[in-house]
């Protein structure tokens, strides 16, 4: 019998968890928001090798620093959770213990997110 759906609608029901598409979209497009991300935070932490405190608090306290450095912290964290969910949905067999150490994950990652904002947020307002 012929089939009628697109490649993107039959991929979407296949995998383990049923939404393989969809896991594997969401990691490459978070791997590729993180390459600029991450290189703009390594040089500019390489050109803060050295400095003072109070000059490295001001590199994190301007606005566009802060706005990019929260940015590459959830794109960084969602990237995590969405890695380790296929990893656990492939190796753990329990349903029970699949579901509760995916709702974990997620949460650990966002509770990390926010406490990592605050933070940039609380350097930034200089408090």
């Amino acid at each position: 019998m012929r089939s009628y759906q697109s490649g993107v609608n039959r991929a979407l029901g296949l995998g383990s968890a049923k939404n393989g598409f969809i896991a594997w979209w969401r990691q490459r497009v978070s791997a590729v928001l993180l390459i600029p991300l991450l290189a703009w935070l390594g040089i500019g932490l390489a050109l803060q090798a050295g400095a003072d405190f109070e000059s490295a608090r001001a590199w994190v306290g301007s606005p566009i620093n802060s706005v990019l450095m929260i940015a590459t912290l959830a794109v960084l964290l969602f990237h995590t959770a969405v890695g380790l969910q296929v990893i656990i949905e492939d190796y753990v067999e329990t349903e029970g213990l699949k579901a509760a150490s995916i709702v974990l994950t997620h949460f650990v990652c966002f509770l990390l997110t926010i406490a990592g904002s605050l933070a940039v947020v609380r350097i930034a307002l200089g408090s």
